[in-house]
């Protein structure tokens, strides 16, 4: 075991479903590089997101709390003061504490999330910014350099911070003539090539960090629509596209309508578009693969993984038109909830060349994490429970945003209503079996459904009414977690919450009396 506090990477692979890496079963090889890691690592098989979109599943990461207790569940809300960090927890343990994200929901909103870190690096934008960045250069011509790049990279996230949390801005957002702009202009997928050197650097050269440990955080967005993977990527794993029209016209107008990925379909896609999405899917995820195998091999070569605890997960999965849903808006299915999880550990807590079945939650990286930098205390449970079978049963949520329900519901309430959009979700795991029930506190038990995720694992065979005795004794879980629930965690109110404007749409949308 190492002598020294390991270094910790929790690398996130937004948006990537698990049933899309060769490592977990796809029969296509998207995946060589993280299956090769997979083989010196513990693969969590069943690993399940605590929440089915950026925002609330980054803050379970982050608190190790499931949604209902952080209430990071819409894109104005603002992490609670009385949650500490991960990266608060670390920093206050003596670690260097650096991110370098590409989704604008974390690097750039202003909602707690890069609370803790000394440097937090954000590449969804035209410039990278540096909102937590320290030090300033000697040379005034540098100096002036780096004043400007920040004023201006400030104004850029100031304008995406206003997108997030203004209904009437997001809905000119999905204008079509718009898309093309503000994707090229924000840099929606960010840089992945560049956050990933930069993370490297770090690791490697360790500059400025006056010999602590540190504690990365980094986050890729290349299998997150919109789809523009390289040529040679598109030619292993959706050929067609080069040559069809028809699939060309298909993809142009996906990858420009916003409003698309975000709306429940009133028909199934028919084989052909299934099969344009699911190939460029697939394209991106292995263009991201081998991004990531160049890093992880150049922290091999210059000795960093040697003493590293390095985490590859995923924030949630994708829906590519599975019960006729697009995204990761409203659902928790496993499209959405099931994500990778793979962890190469230098002290060997984690097992190298292991499989592990139990069904374990993403907020207990936080825990883990923890655990492994001698910060946790007794009562934070890490992943290597699961190693000794002590498992326990395992939640998700899915509340909607209400910026995005309230503009579903404008232009197609009553297919929002069929599909059941409009409702909360949760879903409880135990053992081989998934309870999934829609509504809210008081009438979640009003509509679910039971899946055998091991028989089942697309979820075509509901067994409520076949299994009534194990519905029912999942319904017990559901009453457990509500009656868990923390009273001193009340969602902090955004910056601009006294503003009156702010005030009234926050009322109008029934969150305030």
């Amino acid at each position: 075991m190492s002598k020294q506090p390991l270094d910790i990477i929790l690398l996130v692979l937004d948006t990537q479903r698990a049933d899309r890496l060769s490592c977990y079963g796809y029969e296509k090889e998207t995946s060589p590089n993280l299956d090769r890691l997979a083989t010196e690592s513990t693969l969590f098989r069943n690993a399940v997101a605590a929440a089915q979109w950026t925002i609330p599943s980054h803050a379970s990461m982050f608190t190790g709390v499931y949604p209902d207790i952080h209430q990071m569940v819409q894109s104005y809300s603002v992490l609670p003061s009385t949650l500490p960090t991960l990266a608060e927890r670390l920093r206050e343990g003596g670690y260097y504490t650096a991110a370098f994200c590409n989704n604008p929901l974390v690097g750039v909103i202003n909602n707690g999330l890069r609370r803790g870190f000394y440097s937090f690096l954000n590449y969804s934008g035209l410039l990278t910014d540096r909102p937590n960045q320290a030090g300033i250069p000697a040379n005034l011509i540098d100096r002036y350099r780096s004043w400007f790049k920040r004023v201006l990279a400030g104004t850029f996230g100031k304008v995406q911070d206003a997108f997030a949390r203004s209904d009437a801005l997001l809905s000119l957002s999905f204008n079509p003539l718009m898309v093309p702009l503000w994707q090229t202009a924000l840099s929606f997928k960010g840089n992945t090539a560049k956050s990933l050197e930069d993370a490297a650097k770090l690791l490697i050269d360790r500059q400025q960090t006056e010999g602590q440990p540190i504690f990365t955080f980094i986050n890729l967005m290349e299998t997150h629509m919109p789809y523009h993977p390289p040529r040679r990527f598109v030619e292993r794993f959706a050929p067609h596209v080069l040559k069809d029209k028809e699939a060309q016209g298909y993809l142009r107008q996906f990858n420009s309508d916003v409003y698309g990925w975000l709306a429940p379909l009133a028909d199934p896609l028919n084989a052909r578009h299934k099969e344009t999405l699911d190939g460029m899917y697939d394209a991106e995820v292995a263009a991201q693969d081998e991004q990531v195998g160049r890093f992880v091999e150049q922290l091999r070569d210059r000795g960093v993984l040697d003493n590293a605890l390095l985490i590859i997960c995923a924030d949630h999965g994708e829906h590519l038109g599975e019960k006729r849903l697009l995204g990761h808006t409203n659902a928790i299915y496993n499209e959405l909830a099931r994500v990778p999880l793979i962890v190469r550990d230098a002290s060997n807590a984690f097992p190298r060349s292991t499989i592990r079945e139990e069904v374990v939650s993403t907020r207990q990286l936080f825990h883990s994490i923890l655990t492994s930098a001698g910060c946790a205390t007794e009562a934070e449970m890490p992943l290597t429970l699961a190693l000794t079978g002590e498992t326990q049963p395992v939640f998700a949520m899915a509340i909607p945003p209400q910026n995005v329900l309230n503009l579903l519901m404008q232009r197609q309430p009553e297919l929002v209503r069929e599909m059941q959009c409009d409702r909360a979700s949760l879903a409880v795991w135990s053992q081989e079996y998934k309870l999934l029930a829609k509504g809210g506190e008081g009438d979640f038990l009003d509509s679910c459904e039971l899946y055998n995720i091991v028989s089942d694992p697309t979820e075509t065979l509901d067994l409520r009414d076949i299994m009534p005795e194990q519905t029912e004794m999942l319904q017990d879980y559901f009453e457990d977690f509500y009656q868990q629930k923390n009273p001193v965690a009340v969602c902090d109110r955004p910056d601009n919450f006294d503003d009156p404007q702010v005030y009234q749409r926050l009322k109008d949308l029934g969150y305030l009396e």
